[in-house]
């Protein structure tokens, strides 16, 4: 997946960089909500206290708004890809990572409509780790 940097995105990542004083890694758009990718341990410094910068820009954006962060570990990256949806059991095996959900409606959710959702997450997860052949959800 190669994310085109029109002037309106460049314009939203400048905006939060500014507001939350943090480097973005990356920025697209994730289940129709432009979603910002930090890198490691700055999740919360992202957020702000009392989710102050998640909410400050969702105002100034009028948009719903995503911050996720990036992981060198491909399952904890997934699982913060997909969250807040909750995950039982999540494993790897010869480029296929299989996603336990808790329930049917979870799992719904993970696979989207017409897979969907499942599709946009293994575009993402691949740029990041090539490796990665397939995702499914049981």
């Amino acid at each position: 997946m190669s994310v085109k940097y029109d002037l309106d995105l460049i314009r939203h990542i400048n905006l939060f960089e500014k507001i939350t004083r943090i480097n973005v890694k990356e920025c697209f758009y994730f289940k129709e909500k432009l979603t910002f990718m930090v890198n490691q341990g700055l999740m919360m410094k992202a957020l702000g206290k009392n989710k102050m910068h998640l909410l400050k820009l969702e105002k100034l954006l009028s948009k719903q708004i995503r911050i996720i962060e990036y992981n060198e570990n491909l399952l904890q990256f997934i699982q913060n890809l997909i969250a807040p949806l909750k995950v039982v059991k999540i494993s790897e095996e010869d480029g296929v990572v299989t996603i336990i959900g808790p329930d049917t409606k979870t799992k719904g959710l993970m696979i989207g409509s017409k897979a969907k959702n499942l599709r946009e997450t293994e575009e993402i997860v691949q740029k990041y780790f090539p490796e990665l052949k397939e995702i499914k959800v049981v």
